[in-house]
């Protein structure tokens, strides 16, 4: 129920006020049955902007910090995550994400839709990071249709320094789902999952438009969230395949 009034009364209208969004490609988009949406990242309103756009209901992987958080903003914070369907998934390792993945392949089994951002965080810099391999675990576990989303301009709503945010046009894509039947019965060979990601990343930068880097955007964050500086060294932009 919350994720509706949510969605059309809480706060949709406002989004759309601000964001005055727009969607291309929502044909892509299987009326029923499960799918894997991979997006790109560059705001935390990108999981509001989504599910706004898209008539079905589409549940996400959030990071665990957000459900143990104390105090009255800690509460709240739990409580509207909880309420919007989002599933808690520690990033420390791969071992310590198994539980979440299990609850998100519960979700496909189900028919639904569940995005995960295979960059495992936010954009530090508007560039296009390295994808992590568990999008691609499960889409080869499973077999549902991989969707590539691109998020365009949501970045410009709330840049970092800022406090209020900013109008701006803001645009949701859906690509064709991708075919990895080639793959199937690879799951667990961890070249075959990295060929995978390699394929939706480079998908999402032609969607996109943006700049390709060959490392994980998390290398570039500090402990205090401060961004690194990326050096040439560091910096491998071109073709993520």
């Amino acid at each position: 129920m919350w994720y509706w009034l949510f969605k059309y009364i809480l706060m949709g209208p406002l989004l759309r006020l601000m964001g005055r969004p727009r969607i291309e490609g929502l044909e892509n988009l299987p009326k029923s049955g499960p799918a894997l949406l991979a997006s790109n990242h560059l705001a935390v309103v990108d999981s509001f902007y989504l599910p706004l756009m898209v008539p079905r209901r589409i549940y996400f992987l959030a990071k665990s910090e957000y459900f143990t958080g104390t105090g009255i903003k800690g509460g709240f914070q739990r409580w509207f995550f909880t309420a919007a369907g989002q599933i808690p998934i520690d990033r420390s390792g791969g071992s310590a994400a198994a539980g979440a993945l299990l609850a998100g392949k519960r979700v496909l089994e189900d028919g639904g839709l569940l995005c995960l951002y295979p960059e495992g965080t936010r954009s530090p810099d508007g560039n296009l990071y390295k994808g992590k391999t568990g999008l691609a675990r499960m889409a080869l576990e499973t077999g549902v249709p991989v969707l590539p989303i691109a998020m365009v301009g949501t970045d410009r709503i709330n840049p970092p320094g800022t406090v209020l945010p900013r109008p701006t046009r803001i645009t949701v894509k859906i690509g064709k789902p991708l075919d990895f039947s080639r793959y199937e019965g690879m799951a667990g060979n961890r070249f075959i999952e990295r060929a995978v990601t390699d394929e939706i990343m480079y998908s999402l930068m032609q969607m996109t438009g943006q700049q390709y880097v060959d490392v994980y955007a998390a290398s570039l964050k500090n402990k205090d969230g401060s961004v690194k500086e990326l050096t040439d060294a560091d910096s491998k932009p071109g073709d993520a395949a």
